[in-house]
């Protein structure tokens, strides 16, 4: 797909088949091929194209998936890459989890120490009874912070999407000196971004009633939401796979996580009073900034990617011919973006 870049500000084998041979001849090639020593093996440069394609796969990176616990509650998460290269942290949005990051960290693992959680409620990680567990946006970013203490990452660049853009942005505004970059992928942090996609949430959080949580069960948390959240805005909802948003659903139909999910949606409402505070970060700290934003998207509008360089005169921004989860269709692209970004910086 074509990406529209906004502009910076000036200052800154033939194909005929072989003949056939017959079964006792296969046989007798075979077992001349293995009776040949070793050092007939053909060396690298000659090797044929299975071969080369074998090596190939052994080589790309490896992605662990693993766990551990921070106050109390176990979080999943999957790690690729160096240990000793520089840190990209990925937090993903809602309804999915670290699995949306499937196709972008073996394309970033060979240079970049890529880790990415699942907060608890989501993914893989503990989803404790909300009864028992406070299920907000402070809650979760505190324990994003103590993950990030907990594995030793005192430096990282953040790639924030949905819901883990105030996850984010919360960790960046309380310690600006672990943030090395921000990449910025359908992440809100403007009012521009909220367009009528909202209302009904918004009516939600003005009054907690049954009434308000049937609607949103209705709009937030079946298939057909969850499949719409995926193909919405994507010019050809063929390329997004079906086991993606299957898998989503598979966790919000888990018993209980209907409540975790309506306590986070009515939580959201804390974020936007924090626009400004996050917005004085960029603004002071002007870290260096990505924003890539699937312009067809309905949930946060094409709308609030541009005010990023309204504080950060430095960001650089791209709008994707794509909807909310930009990434199920153009991971090589984004891939490519975030590479050459993090490279300049």
């Amino acid at each position: 797909m074509d990406a529209i870049s906004l502009p910076r500000p000036a200052f800154r084998p033939s194909s005929r088949p072989a003949p056939a041979r017959s079964a006792a001849a296969l046989a007798v090639l075979v077992a001349a091929a293995l009776a040949l020593p070793a050092a007939a093996t053909p060396t690298d440069e000659s090797q044929p194209p299975a071969t080369a394609a074998a090596r190939t796969a052994a080589a790309a990176p490896q992605v662990h998936y693993r766990r551990t616990t921070v106050d109390g509650v176990e979080l999943f998460y999957r790690e690729a890459g160096p240990r000793d290269a520089p840190v990209l942290l990925l937090l993903h949005g809602f309804p999915t989890s670290s699995q949306m990051f499937r196709d972008l960290i073996p394309r970033l693992a060979d240079r970049y120490h890529v880790i990415a959680p699942d907060y608890p409620g989501f993914g893989q990680s503990a989803a404790p009874d909300t009864a028992r567990f406070a299920y907000t946006f402070d809650h979760l970013a505190a324990l994003v912070d103590g993950f990030t203490r907990q594995l030793g990452l005192d430096r990282y660049a953040l790639y924030v999407m949905d819901y883990g853009a105030p996850i984010g942005f919360r960790l960046a505004a309380q310690h600006p000196e672990r943030v090395t970059a921000l990449v910025v992928q359908n992440g809100n942090a403007y009012i521009e971004g909220i367009g009528a996609f909202w209302d009904p949430i918004k009516a939600y959080w003005r009054e907690d009633t049954e009434q308000n949580r049937a609607a949103i069960r209705k709009a937030a948390l079946t298939l057909e939401a969850t499949r719409w959240q995926y193909t919405h805005g994507e010019p050809d909802p063929g390329l997004v796979s079906p086991d993606a948003y299957t898998l989503d659903q598979a966790y919000l139909d888990r018993p209980g996580n209907n409540d975790i999910q309506l306590a986070l949606i009515r939580d959201y409402r804390s974020n936007l009073p924090r626009y400004p505070e996050w917005q004085a970060y960029f603004r002071r700290h002007r870290p260096p900034t990505l924003v890539i934003w699937g312009r067809n998207d309905q949930i946060f509008l094409a709308a609030g990617a541009e005010p990023y360089r309204r504080d950060n005169p430095d960001a650089e921004i791209h709008l994707l011919d794509a909807g909310h989860f930009a990434l199920e269709t153009q991971a090589p692209q984004i891939a490519t973006l975030i590479g050459d970004f993090l490279r300049r910086h």
